[in-house]
This record gives C-alpha cells, structure tokens and sequence, in this order.
C-alpha cells in the first residue's frame, strides 16, 4: 500500500543528492516522498544536534518508511530504537549499529574530532576533495558524487555534524537490534567488504524479516553508483505486502543476492 518515505542523505550530502532514479520510482507506486536535509546540513546547515535528538525530529515525520544512507542509516536505525511506532520498514544502505570496542570507539571519536577541525580550517571544499579520496568512494563515480549539491554545505555545519554525530560518538545499538520488528531491507555494494559484514551481521541479529541485498561492483555509495537497480530492490522491498523479501518466513533471516 503506498505510504510516506522518509530518505535520510549522509555525510556532506543534503536531501537534494538522492538519485531521481529512486525519487522518481517510488512515487511512481504512489508513495510520497521526503528528503529532509539533516542537522548541519543543506537548510538545516544551523541546526545542531546528536544521533538521539535528529531522530526525534525524523519521527515526526512517520509513520513511514525510512531509509538512510551511512549517516542517514544510523540516524534511521536510532528512529526504529527509540520511536518504533514511526516505523513501519526500513532500508539501511552502508550503516552500522555501532562501534562496540570502547577504546577504538574513543580513538574514532578523536579523528571525528580532528576532523571536523580540518573543515573549518580549510573550507568546504579542499574537504571534499580529500572527502571524496576516501578509498570506500574509490567506485564512485565523480560525475554521481553530486559534489554540487555537497558544497552548499558549510564548515560550521559539517564540523557540527561530525562532532555530534559522527560514528565515534554512536553508542552501539547491536544489543537494541533483536527488539526491532519491522522488516529491513539492508542495501550494500560488493566492493564495501567492511560494511557486507556488518549487514550481514545486523540481519542475523534483527528482530524481524531482514534481507540483504548486495549489488554487483558497487561501493559503499551503492544507491549513487547504481541508482536504477536501488531503485528497482527498494521499491519492491517497499511494496512487498508481506514484508518478508524473496522467500523469507517469519525469523529472523538474512540472504545475499546479485543485482544485475
């Protein structure tokens, strides 16, 4: 039954980047769909707050399906912990549940940190362009990157992002995952090794139907690299009745298939 989507950008990014492949493809099923820009970012580039507080805000905009991409994944991820009558599915694209180590939590904390403090030191865009280096971007092509669309960001803004919101300050949510009911559809590229694990793991740990879907020689910007078969697994995760993917019965299961 068409409904709301709620698509959550990621880092440097605004609800402005996410392909017209997708957009255009779940509002052609009849859904309504809404990119909010996130704390820090885009229109929101004053706004400031941590994981908890921005998934407050994304709450009041459900019920709905809410997908999220790195970033948007976990902010997604925390609006089915702490307001779980907001959700009715999710799709998680390149996020995680945590950093569960309290040292290396820490030291990432600490990078964020240094980070961020490059950013208001060099300016948007020198960032981008180091950013944008990152090996996990290494298949992205620079023409699907929608670097016009990140520089409309500020260095306050990203700087605040990543000091409130960065994956050094996430408190691990692996032992929230079993009491997560919807189905979740976990999308992620066959070159981003690091983050097929940790889907792979988050889906044996889930609480509902989970799938996992991995797409052929894509990176971690899965959505951006291959935007018309995202589109395509997303739609029918969306639309399927059921919720329980390509054959799933009622536990808790996870399978890794190929998009073309």
């Amino acid at each position: 039954m068409p409904g709301r989507v709620v698509a959550i950008h990621g880092f440097t990014q605004t609800g402005r980047s996410w392909p017209r492949q997708i957009a255009d493809r779940l509002a052609s099923g009849g859904h309504e769909v809404v990119t909010p820009d996130q704390a820090g970012h885009g229109s929101a580039r004053t706004v400031r707050a941590n994981l908890v507080e921005g998934a407050a805000l994304l709450a009041a905009l459900g019920p709905a399906t809410y997908i999220g991409y790195s970033l948007g994944g976990r902010l997604a991820l925390h609006v089915a912990v702490h307001h779980p009558a907001a959700v009715e599915r999710l799709v998680l694209i390149g996020a995680t549940a945590g950093i569960e180590d309290d040292h290396e939590r820490t030291e990432r904390k600490l990078a964020d940190d240094k980070l961020a403090a490059s950013i208001q030191r060099d300016g948007v865009d020198a960032f981008l362009v180091r950013w944008l280096a990152n090996p996990m971007f290494a298949s992205l092509p620079a023409e699907a990157s929608g670097i016009e669309y990140r520089r409309e960001n500020t260095p306050e803004g990203l700087a605040a992002s990543l000091r409130l919101m960065g994956t050094g300050t996430q408190q691990p949510l692996w032992s929230r995952l079993p009491e997560i009911t919807v189905p979740v559809l976990f999308l992620v590229g066959e070159l981003d090794q690091k983050f097929t694990a940790l889907a792979m793991r988050m889906a044996d740990e889930w609480g509902g139907p989970a799938q996992v879907e991995v797409v052929h020689g894509a990176g971690h910007a899965v959505h951006l690299e291959q935007p018309t078969e995202v589109a395509e697994l997303i739609a029918e995760f969306v639309d399927d009745v059921d919720g329980h993917g390509h054959g799933h019965d009622d536990s808790t299961s996870a399978t890794a298939s190929t998009a073309p």
